[in-house]
């Protein structure tokens, strides 16, 4: 990697830890246009399941594209490319297409998504590039960080793949409305699919033991933590006789 490339790299990573806080905080006020809190006044719409896909892409792309060509390749970075592409292929070219609802999103949402995911791809792509030429072996999965992180990371993913699918199961078709889920850990929060995202890629940040992991964590929770809070609200508002629940973490938030 040259100097530039060294450069860039470091500023984007920064740019990630600064700006994470400051979404959050808009978001806490401001809910993202996007699914049951679709709306007017954000500009041109696209379809959602059409969105979903080109937004995720890049993910799969260029996160791919520089683990591949790495110089050095290896077993642990290898798991490292499944583990990052079991959950973008599946977002990106199969969940769009489990969803039922007929709302759309704006392009503005859209094109964001695409500038995150591209830098995101970029600085956990580039980690493993580096690290792969000098700190990650063979026995890296011997380490506590990857093993809690792993773990982790694969629960994270089995909470959020099966909160997804039951929330898609109780909606047959786009013109059937919202329904209040009962089933797996929405008996105890209104959101474990967020929750599922978030373990999970908390559990990436240990696994790798990096901060472009760290960053994306962070990003991860700033984005959902307050989506969860809406959500929560929005079902309480909907829905006179919610069951009592919280938003996020079971019995605490």
């Amino acid at each position: 990697m040259s100097v530039e490339e060294w450069t860039s790299y470091h500023w984007l990573l920064g740019f990630s830890f600064i700006s994470a806080p400051i979404v959050c905080a808009l978001l806490l006020f401001i809910d993202a246009p996007y699914g049951r809190f679709s709306r007017s006044g954000w500009g041109p719409e696209v379809s959602s399941r059409w969105a979903w896909c080109i937004m995720e892409s890049p993910a799969v792309i260029v996160f791919g594209y520089l683990v591949l060509t790495a110089p050095r390749q290896g077993v642990m970075l290898w798991l490292f490319f499944l583990m990052w592409q079991a959950h973008y292929v599946h977002r990106t070219f199969i969940y769009p297409f489990s969803l039922k609802s007929s709302h759309r999103m704006p392009l503005i949402v859209l094109l964001m998504a695409i500038v995150f995911n591209v830098i995101n791809g970029y600085l956990n792509g580039t980690n493993l590039r580096l690290n792969a030429q000098e700190d990650i072996t063979a026995e890296w999965h011997t380490g506590w960080q990857f093993q809690i992180g792993l773990t982790l990371f694969v629960l994270g993913m089995i909470i959020n793949k099966v909160s997804d699918a039951e929330l898609s199961s109780i909606r047959i078709d786009a013109t059937q409305g919202y329904k209040i889920p009962i089933k797996f850990l929405h008996q105890y929060v209104s959101c474990p699919n967020y929750l599922g995202e978030i373990v999970q890629w908390c559990g990436w940040a240990l696994a790798t033991w990096s901060l472009a992991g760290l960053s994306f964590a962070l990003w991860t929770i700033a984005n959902l933590f307050p989506r969860a809070l809406a959500t929560h609200r929005w079902y309480i508002a909907n829905f006179p006789d919610y069951p009592n629940r919280k938003a996020l973490i079971p019995g605490i938030l």
